[in-house]
């Protein structure tokens, strides 16, 4: 099989992921209904935002016969877990960029990532931070000459449209819930949002000053666009950390909305969707939709 039909593959074996309708009683309180796309069920290690991210970026690196995959990612990366198993998946050898010290390579993200064949380098914090500086990506280009070269997150303009299909899974609804890091899925929705549809990102880290920006980078129409708006004030601290009393609440809703829910991206935003929705932000009548993206490996690690 050539790795084009390798992908097609894939891309048929995601080709949707299912609707869960959910009771609670704030959201009778407040006369709301609410379901949540499971994109967490997409597939068993391209799950979420990360294949829909990924997809396209992928079938380009394909078509310009690249030698390899590279990227960036923390030692928990949903991004580099994905990024490992399509490469697996693909026949195409996978190099990850970690930011962290290498005795994170036995935890369990990395280790999978090991195993289907993709090569850890870890650097310090303060290299990381260089992950956008030309000169440093140039340096990463030469080392591995014909890699193809992917940003933190998978967060590019070829991101967009794997992103913007899945508007053709959705019913209708006043309101698309998500949360949001990078910015790459909530550009791609924007990309192709139904005049009808309000969209509401949850930024999971301090994002105050820059990540409307980034999401206007990768989708200029963004800037003029009056259908879309950030919370900003549910990070819980910032990326990947929480109160205490956060995750207890988080582990709660999970419970009694019988969804798997993990601290870092999908559990902070429903956990703020539940404080807005106790606050009024969502009127009665509301029908929402909550986009799940995937990230659930990472709990194996203790985060």
């Amino acid at each position: 099989m050539s790795p084009l039909d390798s992908w097609q593959r894939l891309y048929r074996q995601t080709a949707g992921s299912p609707l869960q309708p959910v009771r609670h009683p704030l959201l009778k309180h407040h006369g709301v209904s609410l379901q949540i796309k499971r994109d967490d069920l997409l597939h068993p290690q391209l799950s979420g935002n990360k294949w829909r991210k990924l997809k396209h970026v992928l079938r380009q690196a394909l078509a310009e016969q690249a030698r390899g995959l590279l990227s960036f990612g923390g030692a928990y990366s949903n991004h580099l877990h994905a990024l490992a198993a399509a490469g697996r998946a693909l026949g195409l050898p996978t190099v990850g960029i970690v930011r962290g010290e290498p005795t994170s390579a036995t935890n369990p993200t990395l280790s999978d990532a090991a195993s289907w064949g993709m090569a850890l380098r870890f650097v310090s914090r303060q290299d990381y931070r260089r992950r956008q500086d030309a000169d440093w990506l140039a340096a990463l280009a030469a080392n591995y000459p014909g890699h193809y070269l992917i940003p933190e997150g998978g967060s590019t303009e070829l991101a967009l449209p794997g992103v913007a299909e899945l508007w053709q899974e959705l019913p209708p609804a006043d309101e698309l819930i998500l949360p949001v890091a990078s910015g790459g899925t909530l550009a791609g929705l924007l990309s192709a949002r139904p005049r009808d549809v309000r969209l509401t990102g949850y930024a999971v880290l301090k994002a105050h000053g820059w990540l409307a920006d980034t999401v206007q980078q990768l989708h200029p129409a963004a800037a003029a666009d009056p259908g879309w708006r950030l919370r900003l004030e549910h990070h819980g601290g910032g990326y990947a950390k929480s109160p205490a009393e956060d995750r207890r609440r988080i582990a709660e809703l999970a419970t009694e909305l019988a969804v798997p829910l993990e601290p870092i991206y999908s559990g902070k935003a429903m956990l703020g969707l539940f404080r807005d929705l106790d606050a009024g932000l969502y009127p009665a009548g509301s029908h929402l939709l909550f986009l799940h993206t995937g990230g659930l490996q990472g709990t194996r690690g203790g985060l």
